[in-house]
């Protein structure tokens, strides 16, 4: 098979050049764009020595539809505003799109929604390949439990990130959700300040931290009765985000408009 064109969105941040370079590196991938926004310093410089690399001979470009049209697939580690137009970009143009991106509201899930109408969009809030079979093993470990288990989940990224809880906090507790068949909406404590009384059953219950350069560690805590199950997974480096990405930008190619996520990609729909 011919290598899988891919557009890089966000080039010139710290995902983005992880992932030109994790696709420069792979033999079965070719970079076919790298993007950043009207008016960056970067537009212009060639995306290899962007990140080290010899040149490419590609420059970086504001002009997102001219690469999709050159591409079979696009990775998108933005911000959501940015992630919805791409998401409309990627439709308008039949491509694959990975998406990464954290934070986005109940209106940009329903335009994103729409998008995967006429591309394949693969959403994740976390891209990591342990994190989604993390995913899985606490959904399985809520569905065994009762309530008499209560169910925290403590999550720490660097003190640059901009939502909170993380999108990997949210994935885990809407799995550990979905294991209790209950709805996060109505069951998520996302604060606790002063006199909050005790904590009502079937809570599931957020703790988020921020500081130094920490990548993202997650925690979700299972505690009953004199006893405790605690499941977790430390992010040591960037790379392992990019390498989920690219997993499931071959997985995607060739499958048809859904939106899908890194259970599909895994295969653990039904684990």
């Amino acid at each position: 098979m011919t290598q899988m064109r891919l557009v890089v969105v966000g080039a010139g941040g710290r995902m983005g050049r992880t992932l030109i370079r994790a696709i420069i590196e792979a033999p079965d991938l070719a970079l076919a764009g790298a993007i950043e926004p009207a008016g960056s310093e970067l537009i212009g410089r060639d995306a290899g020595e962007l990140v080290g690399l010899p040149a490419l001979g590609l420059a970086v470009s504001e002009d997102a539809l001219e690469a999709f049209a050159a591409a079979e697939g696009v990775i998108d580690f933005t911000v959501p505003a940015a992630s919805v137009a791409f998401a409309a970009l990627a439709a308008q143009a039949r491509i694959v799109h990975v998406i990464g991106t954290t934070g986005f509201s109940q209106e940009d899930e329903a335009k994103i929604e729409a998008a995967s109408r006429h591309a394949a969009i693969v959403k994740s809030g976390n891209m990591s390949l342990g994190v989604n079979l993390l995913s899985a093993l606490v959904k399985r470990v809520a569905r065994t439990l009762d309530e008499g288990f209560d169910i925290e989940i403590v999550e720490m990224h660097h003190n640059r990130k901009i939502d909170a809880p993380s999108g990997t906090a949210l994935l885990l507790g809407q799995a550990a959700a979905e294991g209790r068949g209950v709805s996060l909406a109505e069951n998520g404590v996302f604060e606790r300040h002063g006199h909050t009384g005790a904590r009502k059953a079937g809570d599931i219950g957020f703790a988020t931290l921020r500081g130094g350069t920490v990548v993202g560690d997650h925690n979700v805590i299972f505690a009953g009765t004199g006893e405790r199950i605690e499941l977790g997974h430390r992010a040591e480096s960037r790379e392992i985000f990019a390498r989920g990405a690219l997993a499931a930008a071959r997985w995607a190619r060739g499958r048809k408009p859904e939106l899908y996520s890194m259970v599909d990609v895994l295969g653990l729909a039904d684990f």
